[in-house]
């Protein structure tokens, strides 16, 4: 199904992000520019700028429009550097962050999504984007540190390699933990301390572990 409109349904959208608390401009002036349904299956293009997680297949998720705002925000927060994205998924989040930092640094565990995100990298013009077919968990310790990670699935606890992959000069990683109750974490690192907070409960797909598909 073409989706037609979607300049007008991506300005509704960010209206209703609005309402819900995100405040940042350059985060919603880049949700309203960004074809959000091309980052999907074209049956469900139809819902692309409905607040909500969709299916993209390989039992993976497009981020709920207002978790990827809010996440980018609190990123923003703290850099607009070199920010590291664990789970490239659609390429959604990964297109939101180009637009926004330096530099991003994208790791995906399952070939064919990283393939098609790449491709819609290209028809954008989006070119501040390295990807890697990697376990998440581990990072990508050959570009470290970061100034920002960036996770789009929940572990099961913080992995240590991404703490140790943060630029030890306030940097930060935002990402969702837990099991059946998931909570998005703030983490800070100064030196060889760190700082965790929650933003609340959320409820994202599972970050797998080990074996590349």
């Amino acid at each position: 199904m073409k989706v037609t409109n979607h300049q007008g349904l991506a300005k509704r959208l960010v209206e209703k992000l609005r309402a819900l608390g995100i405040r940042d401009q350059q985060v919603l002036d880049v949700l309203a520019r960004t074809p959000r349904h091309e980052f999907m299956p074209e049956s469900l293009a139809h819902q692309a700028y409905e607040n909500t997680a969709l299916p993209i297949g390989n039992g993976q998720t497009i981020s709920q429009p207002y978790m990827v705002a809010k996440m980018t925000s609190l990123i923003l927060e703290q850099t607009h550097g070199r920010v590291l994205e664990i789970g490239t998924g659609s390429g959604y989040q990964t297109a939101i962050l180009a637009q926004l930092v330096s530099h991003v640094y994208s790791v995906e565990r399952i070939s064919q999504l990283q393939y098609h995100a790449q491709r819609r990298m290209k028809r954008l013009d989006l070119h501040n984007i390295s990807m890697r077919h990697g376990d998440g968990w581990q990072g990508w310790v050959s570009k470290a540190p970061f100034d920002g990670i960036i996770v789009t699935a929940a572990a099961s606890h913080v992995p240590d390699a991404l703490l140790a992959q943060l630029s030890p000069d306030q940097g930060r990683l935002v990402i969702p933990v837990g099991a059946q109750q998931q909570e998005l974490l703030v983490i800070e690192r100064r030196g060889d301390e760190f700082l965790k907070r929650s933003e609340g409960a959320v409820r994202f797909v599972p970050l797998v572990q080990g074996d590349l598909a």
